[in-house]
């Protein structure tokens, strides 16, 4: 009856840590919203691995590090109109290990003459305490 009773409890002491931590890669998400629409892509970039093996692709194929995925940011978005207002929609955040993360969802953009949009998949990892993307995945 003890072990029962001892399981239980580590069972809800994981699900509440789980969901904290869910909390917190949803939280830089948001963020990454208000960073994005304020036009600032250097704090946009925060939630990034500030690293050479930082990994991004998007329709041109494969790009590595933080540098090289932020000056394709300024190319592509040269201003706050271009850059637009960002909405995420967080369909899945699933962890993985205690520093492993999954995110997948969609994106899109409110600008003056268009709404783009599309779907991301992302690997957060927590380093130094701070969960940070390492690979994204965005169409």
């Amino acid at each position: 009856m003890k072990k029962l009773i001892f399981s239980c409890f580590l069972m809800v002491l994981s699900y509440c840590c789980f969901a904290q931590e869910k909390q917190a890669i949803a939280k830089v998400m948001h963020q990454q919203q208000i960073d994005w629409s304020n036009g600032d892509l250097e704090g946009f970039m925060q939630s990034y691995w500030k690293s050479d093996s930082l990994v991004f692709i998007g329709k041109r194929g494969p790009t590595y590090g933080w540098q090289q995925a932020l000056d394709n940011y300024k190319k592509g978005y040269p201003d706050k109109a271009a850059m637009g207002k960002l909405t995420f929609r967080l369909d899945k955040i699933e962890l993985l290990t205690k520093a492993d993360a999954f995110v997948m969802g969609a994106w899109s953009l409110a600008r003056e003459k268009d709404t783009p949009g599309g779907y991301f998949t992302l690997w957060f990892k927590k380093i130094n305490g701070k969960w940070v993307i390492v690979c994204d995945h965005t169409s």
